[in-house]
């Protein structure tokens, strides 16, 4: 079962604390790049220093920007892999998967699935209203944006689930002793770690229904499915394919991608309508390409501890 292959003795949860600690450190050591980035500039230009994260994400041209801000991924994932193999002396596949290997087409289906819907609607939404985005591809920036996401938002996403699908799944049920609390806490989690983004700020404070819905989605797949192969091909495509087809003024991600949203953000169906509506048709989806069953054990059941 994949959240009991971190419960055992040893694996107390301080651990945890401390092997987060070490994350978190990893990921601040990742954004000396950018950092020193921006002083070479400053000397450089005589630009005055960026004040705010929307300045900073204008602060050089969105391929660079974008490289610098996924290369602190690398740095946590490194972390990840190194506090999982000596602080808990466990397998990276052990918070992965309960299977003997990574199902990659679990990954592929779940990627494929989420890619199309998400390039469809995206199309759909701009024949409907083809006022609120303006054509924004330039073939060169394109291609050097391709590059770069193709090999780093892979890294960034993985990275997130590994901490909260895996890392800190298993360490909340190594705290409460069952399923129910790391599925909550996780999810309450992963939403409160958006605070920042900037559609925060312009939308207001109910776009957390959708990233804490978003949380709780990809957790009721890890559970029910034992393992992460799901939330990885998901939250993969959902970022990747969102940073190549269409940035904003005030997006996460400023992206030389093919289409600019000109609209200003507002609280609508394209906040609410994934987590009521689209989520639960791919749990149905999923659960009858996998045949899912007991759902009140694995998403709320106790964690028997024989270790």
């Amino acid at each position: 079962m994949f959240i009991e292959q971190g419960i055992h003795s040893e694996n107390r949860f301080w651990k945890y604390l401390l092997g987060s600690l070490l994350i978190i450190f990893a990921s601040f050591m990742g954004q000396i790049p950018l950092l020193l980035a921006v002083i070479a500039k400053i000397f450089i230009s005589g630009e005055s220093y960026p004040a705010t994260n929307a300045e900073i994400m204008h602060f050089f041209e969105p391929n660079l920007t974008f490289f610098l801000i996924l290369i602190s991924f690398v740095f946590a994932f490194t972390a990840i892999w190194l506090v999982v193999k000596f602080l808990h002396k466990q397998t990276l596949l052990s918070v992965t998967t309960s299977r003997k290997k990574v199902d990659w087409n679990r990954v592929f289906f779940s990627f494929g699935i989420w890619a199309v819907f998400s390039v469809v609607s995206t199309f759909i939404f701009y024949l409907f209203n083809p006022t609120l985005y303006v054509l924004n591809f330039k073939p060169i920036p394109f291609a050097v944006l391709l590059l770069i996401a193709v090999a780093l938002v892979p890294v960034q996403t993985s990275t997130e689930e590994y901490i909260f699908r895996g890392y800190l799944m298993q360490g909340f049920g190594n705290l409460a002793k069952n399923k129910w609390f790391p599925l909550v806490m996780t999810s309450l989690i992963f939403g409160g770690m958006h605070l920042f983004n900037p559609e925060v700020s312009k939308i207001g404070n109910i776009i957390f229904v959708y990233y804490i819905g978003t949380g709780l989605f990809l957790g009721v797949i890890t559970l029910m499915d034992e393992g992460m192969e799901l939330a990885l091909g998901f939250h993969a495509a959902n970022n990747l394919i969102g940073a190549l087809l269409i940035t904003s003024d005030w997006s996460a991600f400023q992206t030389d991608s093919i289409f600019k949203d000109l609209s200003e953000p507002q609280t609508g169906y394209d906040i609410i309508l994934p987590v009521v509506v689209v989520y639960p048709v791919l749990l149905f989806i999923f659960s009858r390409k996998y045949r899912w069953y007991n759902w009140k054990e694995k998403l709320t059941g106790s964690i028997n501890v024989n270790q």
